[in-house]
């Protein structure tokens, strides 16, 4: 009789985990365009496009308006930031950036200054793990906790989310999207996070010159003193050029670019309820 019940309980236990496994270890996609030369409009894949438009998603803006989105991948302060806000200050650029958790925790002051400068803080996660791997809720613990603690510091909600590693499927992009998140992807990007290969900054202002096109999401890196170094340059040689810099609020419809909210008392109004519902309908 024993021998049965380990049997039974042995078979239970590799049951639960091929079906955690089966559930999880799921097709996994990573981000990726197709760059044009002469600064023409890159593409992406098919099945990419179906998904960004079911799921409200967007990595370029309109290809036929000379107009730029600036973004950031901020996973932890490399020194850069304060130059970064000061320059985008002076030449009048709004930016997102997109942070973790290590990055609200570790620079408050700097968070609170994006905010209170005209700029969007975004969902990065909060751990930055491979979210193909994660179940429905723990994803939405990911992006909740980081949205919790921006709320705390800001009175300010989230409407963006670029997921860590630029990993996804169509799952992952349902449960954000439910969530109430836009993904942002993007349409632009160099080898730029590498602290310990900066090339310098004719490098940084060579490669984003050479690739940049209208409409174009840029994805930079602010651990990068490459991009710290050449982004005032590029900048004015992108206006001189007749670009516009836009806001992602202006691309979606959404106002996330909000001043600090003083004495906010309230909960933040997310979209946990309509996923609660969605999962225990």
């Amino acid at each position: 009789m024993k021998r049965l019940m380990i049997v039974v309980i042995g078979l239970c236990l590799f049951s639960a985990s091929t079906t955690y496994e089966e559930a999880f270890a799921e097709e996994s996609y990573g981000w990726n365009f197709k760059p044009a030369k002469n600064n023409e409009t890159p593409t992406t894949e098919e099945q990419y496009l179906e998904w960004l438009d079911k799921y409200d998603g967007y990595f370029l803006g309109d290809a036929n308006e000379k107009e730029l989105y600036v973004t950031f991948d901020s996973g932890y302060e490399n020194g850069t930031m304060p130059d970064l806000l000061d320059i985008l200050k002076e030449k009048q650029v709004p930016a997102a950036f997109f942070v973790t958790g290590h990055y609200l925790e570790s620079e408050p002051e700097l968070i609170k200054r994006m905010a209170n400068e005209g700029h969007i803080v975004a969902n990065h996660s909060w751990s930055h793990p491979h979210f193909p791997d994660l179940s429905d809720e723990r994803i939405i613990e990911e992006l909740k906790k980081v949205e919790d603690h921006y709320f705390a510091l800001t009175g300010n909600p989230m409407h963006y989310v670029r997921p860590p590693r630029g990993t996804f499927n169509e799952r992952t992009l349902d449960v954000s999207k439910k969530y109430g998140y836009h993904h942002i992807f993007w349409s632009f990007a160099y080898v730029d996070w590498n602290t310990d290969d900066q090339k310098g900054k004719a490098y940084a202002y060579e490669k984003i010159m050479d690739r940049v096109h209208p409409g174009a999401i840029l994805l930079l890196h602010s651990v990068s003193t490459d991009n710290r170094d050449a982004l005032g340059d590029v900048i004015d040689q992108l206006k001189a050029e007749g670009y516009t810099f836009k806001s992602l609020d202006e691309l979606t419809g959404k106002h996330s670019a909000s001043p600090i909210i003083s004495g906010q008392t309230s909960e933040p109004q997310f979209g946990l309820q309509p996923f609660v519902t969605w999962i225990n309908p």
